[in-house]
């Protein structure tokens, strides 16, 4: 009796501990439109068993709000136009 209720308790944790993974995701909120000129970093992650889509973080830097970071949405148009133009910038050496 010990023994099944041991494995029933495991069995519990293991699956609390699977449904904890799905937290995760860090782009569970899509960031505000950006201004191109105050990225400073852009970083691309792919896709996880516990994220619906791709992760694209990107870095801002302003004079009011200093640095911050915010997920975008991968299937926005001013997002692809956003990771066109860093490939660009970034093979120009800046």
């Amino acid at each position: 009796m010990k023994l099944l209720t041991a494995a029933l308790l495991l069995l519990f944790i293991a699956m609390c501990i699977a449904s904890a993974e799905g937290v995760k995701c860090k782009c569970s909120r899509k960031g505000p439109k950006i201004r191109f000129s105050n990225v400073r970093k852009l970083e691309i992650k792919p896709r996880y068993p516990f994220c619906v889509e791709e992760m694209i973080i990107v870095t801002l830097w302003t004079r009011v709000r200093g640095e911050q970071q915010h997920c975008l949405n991968p299937k926005r148009q001013n997002t692809v136009r956003l990771l066109k133009w860093y490939r660009v910038w970034k093979e120009k050496g800046r």
